[in-house]
């Protein structure tokens, strides 16, 4: 499931760069970006996820579930060390053990056990936050550069927390009737994409860090607490402080891997020819050759590849 999660966030960020930039609360964006062979290949791992992450929520309580979803973002970093050649230093390998530590104290901590119902009430509070992360998606995405990639992130966030809160009790479906006849399901779809949509308009704002940052936030934090207190989630005796720790642990390494962990693929940089007015406009700017990376289909600029980490160049619509 981390691993699913890890190499999704890498390739859905690529071909999120590599569409044009949407400025309205779009569907059409999806479409856009199901065009691209990266993204599909992001979603495959991404669904591939969500399928382990569902069938573990039928046991497992929401705070490590989502505390593990969200650990996705250290896989994308260790395969861009060793896919893309990006240099970690000695911050970032840190982080990466800080992560593996809070996991490691979640798993102690937790106890398996069935949810309890969600009732009407959570159905209907549920259908009631679908249409306010939507309506909330109309205005943000105004929003330009970091604050359009954290307020969209977030709430792309929120929505995959809803569709979580969701998937726990209906993954106790007794029955495949139960199952498809639940209203939960079709609350869980719906958020879901809501969330995907949100989130690949927040990656498109020209910054992959505060998009995921907001989002693993939002995510992990409101369905940890629902969890808690509806949902049966429980915690072994005694481990209390080891969850409370682990949690915040994974959380804040999370966070801190975002500033270093985005993919760092490098956009094509569209210059268009300008005329000199002083000499008869025979001055022009000189475009730099576009090679293509054999990787992902990704695009470089450039003689030369910057390896360093937390980089980017502008982003232009293509």
């Amino acid at each position: 499931m981390i691993v699913a999660y890890g190499i999704a966030n890498l390739l859905q960020s690529v071909a999120a760069a590599r569409t044009t930039v949407h400025h309205t609360f779009d569907p059409g964006l999806l479409l856009r970006l199901a065009g691209h062979r990266t993204y599909l290949v992001g979603l495959v791992c991404q669904v591939g996820g969500f399928v382990l992450a569902f069938l573990a929520r039928r046991d497992l309580p929401l705070f490590l579930v989502q505390a593990s979803v969200a650990a996705g973002l250290g896989v994308t970093a260790v395969l861009g060390v060793v896919v893309l050649k990006w240099r970690l230093p000695m911050a970032e390998i840190v982080l990466l053990l800080l992560l593996f530590a809070g996991i490691t104290a979640l798993v102690l901590s937790a106890q398996p056990a069935p949810s309890k119902p969600l009732g009407t009430t959570g159905v209907i509070a549920l259908l009631v936050a679908l249409g306010a992360i939507a309506v909330l998606g109309i205005f943000a995405v105004r929003l330009q550069g970091a604050p359009g990639s954290v307020a969209l992130g977030s709430l792309a966030g929120l929505g995959f927390s809803a569709a979580a809160v969701a998937a726990r009790p209906l993954a106790s479906a007794p029955t495949w009737d139960a199952f498809l006849t639940d209203p939960l399901l079709y609350l869980l779809i719906g958020h879901s994409i809501v969330g995907q949509l949100l989130l690949g308009l927040a990656m498109q704002r020209g910054s992959t860090t505060a998009a995921v940052a907001a989002m693993d936030a939002a995510g992990a934090v409101p369905a940890a607490i629902i969890g808690l207190l509806l949902l049966n989630d429980k915690i072994w005796p005694g481990r209390e402080w080891l969850a409370g720790i682990g949690f915040l642990v994974t959380l804040a390494a999370v966070i801190g891997l975002t500033r270093y962990a985005e993919p760092q693929h490098h956009h094509a940089v569209a210059q268009e020819t300008t005329r000199a007015v002083l000499d008869g406009g025979k001055s022009t700017r000189p475009t730099p050759r576009v090679s293509e990376s054999p990787l992902l289909g990704t695009e470089s600029t450039g003689p030369a590849q910057a390896a360093s980490t937390g980089l980017r160049r502008p982003i232009t619509r293509s």
